[in-house]
This record gives structure tokens, sequence and C-alpha cells, in this order.
């Protein structure tokens, strides 16, 4: 368990760090499965990329994110964030959100986002 947690905290710093697409191209797996609440999932790391960079790019302002909580159990690992940033197809965004990780390898296999819209 201490290699996924060594893991988690490094992504998250690179996350914290505005590192995000950096992160997702060390920590992802090229087979991850990514699902946003209940929508339907995306298969693939470069489908899943595309979505990264949408994100990453149409952030307009960026005032701060914090990590709040991180559980483990074994492949798992629960990260609990909070962020607050305006995003020009989203408009402003200030809540909490749920990342549940399933890693293999090293990498990121699964991982499901849990937030209020």
């Amino acid at each position: 368990m201490e290699t996924i947690k060594k893991n988690v905290a490094a992504l998250n710093e690179m996350i914290l760090q505005g590192e995000i697409l950096a992160a997702f191209d060390k920590f992802y797996a090229d087979n991850v499965v990514m699902q946003e609440n209940m929508n339907e999932p995306v298969q693939g790391k470069a489908a899943n990329r595309l979505n990264e960079e949408a994100f990453v790019n149409g952030i307009t302002e960026f005032r701060g994110a914090r990590v709040k909580e991180v559980i483990y159990n074994d492949d798992l690992a629960v990260v609990q964030w909070h962020f607050d940033f305006d995003h020009r197809d989203w408009g402003t965004r200030n809540y909490d959100q749920l990342s549940v990780q399933r890693w293999q390898n090293g990498k990121i296999v699964y991982e499901k986002f849990y937030y209020s819209k």
C-alpha cells in the first residue's frame, strides 16, 4: 500500500502545481476508463486525454484547489478535492469532488468522479 500512497501523493502534488496534463501522462494507463458522475464511461488514454485538454484549456481563472481527504485500500484510492475556478463552458465552479481511483502497476486503470453540478 506504500506504493499507492506515494503515487497518489505525487499525482495530487502535480495537480496542485498546475501540471494536470503531465500528471495524466505519467499516472494513467493506456487502457484507462474514466467516468464523470453518471455519464457514459470514456475508454482509453487518448480519448480521456482529449477531455483533460478541453478541461485545462477551458479554465479562464483558477482560484485554487486543495486535497481535503485521501483514503486507501489495496489498489483503491479515494481523493476528496475542493476546486474553485471559472471555465468558459461551465461558468464559475466552486465545489467538492470525490475521485475514486483503481490502480494497477503504478497507473490508474479506472477513475470515477462524483460531484454536484
